[in-house]
């Protein structure tokens, strides 16, 4: 064996994925449905005449426009602008109304939304290529990617810059409970690209086409926040993303990245359990990730920032899967975003004459959508044309048997059958004492319900009470700690002030009072 040879073996030997040391308490085995969407290449979807851009596109408040109707706007060109990720055209075109439409996260509700008439030329902003990530500092870095549009890509769309500076991110006025905490002593970067959901494989075709751009971002990541490892987890029923990345890795040679691999168990790739997996750490219940030294990003929000500082193409498409018994020809597609839903769906040969049901994520914690005429937005990772055969039918409720099945599965440790039984009877002290508040709407406790109880449905119907609650005895405690603070304040200063008045009724001659 030649030295070259030997070199890019032991490299490749170091790259390959180990097996996490952690055990994730509780969760599911499920059929992955995933083989459907995977067996063509990412392509990208077909253009369409009409983008429509909701302005809420992020965990937060709202973006600003900033274009007026009847304006012409560039590929990439901002028109949306917020202080956590901004929003960008699609495509150059006119816009033809800035108006309320039908949006996907609100389930179909009108949010205000720019909407623009596509002229097929595709013609490009100025971008802002040219500069290294290194020749940035941590704080330019994490400005710029504000100024890309990246939010998380996993589905929650929290915006990226927000995460990175540890900037609180405010929604209807109370304070995101994913709200990033002080990032200082952060030294671990952890990407996900655990799918554990079924039928989603976006990330999975991603890492087997783009997996270079996945160790870019990384790098770039790694720079923002200062970390000193960087750890790409994947689940270990994804033979071909595991080999794309470790080839990549071993022409990367970069020591810091590690991959590793975990069982596929649902929901192995939520953030807390998968840190706990990982480092072997667990986040407090009340605290974040970055209270024990790591920061969590999606794979695709890492290839995106790589896009962003290469390419100067900020966030305007993602990945999505389209996939189920409902589709003619489940893939994964490259889409531009605010796409119709409805061109995806024709993109890939119609529906099946079982579809019964539309649905934006996947099959345990996505949402049902009332039509196809929505847009794609950032959080859209996967749509699901449904059949019968896809979707678990649900029975009459019944009685609760207390057989303990839920507690078994919930990834939480939590006891959903008391959760259910405090939420039914709107007792919230008791809820916020058995923590209903780290409850990850995972739906595992739904799914193995043998009295077919819709106990995520409850808790998620609690949760907003539950925060007013808190918010009310912090508030509270925070108004009995000014309260206390000015009284002290008054007496000390009306004793002050006595003892002025006390001193000019003294005669002269006359001793200081003890």
């Amino acid at each position: 064996m030649s030295a070259a040879s030997a070199r890019t073996a032991r490299d490749t030997s170091l790259a390959a994925p180990r097996s996490a040391g952690g055990r994730m308490h509780g969760g599911l085995r499920l059929d992955a449905h995933k083989q459907r969407s995977t067996r063509r290449s990412l392509r990208p979807a077909s253009l369409s005449d009409t983008y429509v851009l909701p302005l809420d596109q992020h965990v937060g408040p709202p973006a600003t426009s900033r274009v007026r109707p009847g304006e012409y706007v560039l590929m990439g060109q901002v028109i949306g602008e917020t202080a956590g990720a901004w929003l960008h055209s699609p495509v150059s075109g006119i816009v033809k109304a800035i108006e309320l439409r039908p949006a996907a996260q609100h389930l179909g509700a009108p949010t205000l939304s720019i909407v623009i008439a596509n002229d097929g030329r595709d013609q490009r902003s100025e971008d802002e290529t040219g500069r290294s990530f290194e020749q940035y500092s941590p704080r330019e870095l994490c400005e710029h990617i504000a100024r890309g549009g990246i939010v998380g890509l996993g589905g929650g769309a929290f915006p990226t810059a927000s995460k990175l500076l540890g900037t609180p991110v405010h929604t209807r006025g109370v304070m995101n409970h994913e709200t990033p905490a002080d990032v200082d002593g952060v030294t671990r970067l952890l990407l996900n690209a655990v799918e554990c959901e079924p039928y989603i494989s976006c990330d999975d075709m991603l890492l087997r086409e783009h997996a270079r751009d996945v160790l870019l971002g990384a790098r770039i990541l790694m720079h923002a926040i200062g970390a000193e490892q960087c750890t790409i987890v994947l689940e270990d029923d994804t033979p071909q993303a595991q080999q794309a990345l470790c080839s990549a890795l071993a022409e990367t040679a970069d020591g810091r990245i590690r991959i590793m691999s975990v069982p596929s168990r649902y929901p192995a790739g939520s953030e807390r359990q998968l840190i706990d997996a990982i480092f072997g750490v667990e986040v407090p219940f009340d605290g974040l990730p970055t209270d024990v030294g790591v920061i969590c990003q999606n794979v695709g929000t890492a290839a995106a920032i790589a896009r962003w500082l290469r390419d100067g193409e900020p966030l305007i498409r993602r990945i999505v899967t389209v996939t189920g018994d409902g589709i003619m020809e489940p893939a994964n597609l490259e889409v531009r975003l605010g796409t119709p839903i409805a061109a995806l769906i024709e993109d890939c040969g119609g529906y099946t004459p079982r579809m019964s049901r539309l649905i934006m994520g996947g099959s345990m914690m996505g949402i049902a959508l009332p039509h196809d005429a929505l847009p794609v937005i950032k959080a859209s990772q996967c749509i699901i044309a449904a059949s019968t055969l896809d979707l678990q039918p649900r029975s009459t409720e019944m009685p609760c048997i207390r057989c303990g099945d839920c507690a078994q599965v919930c990834p939480a440790r939590l006891l959903p059958q008391q959760l259910h039984w405090h939420a039914h009877a709107g007792d919230l002290d008791a809820l916020e004492r058995h923590g209903l508040m780290d409850c990850i709407e995972c739906g595992c406790c739904d799914y193995v319900c043998p009295s077919q109880i819709p106990l995520v449905e409850s808790f998620r119907d609690s949760k907003p009470a539950l925060a007013r609650a808190q918010m009310q005895s912090r508030d509270a405690a925070a108004a009995r700690t000014r309260f206390e603070a000015r009284n002290t304040r008054l007496a000390r200063l009306e004793a002050e002030h006595r003892a002025r008045l006390a001193a000019k009724r003294r005669r002269p001659g006359e001793p200081r009072p003890e």
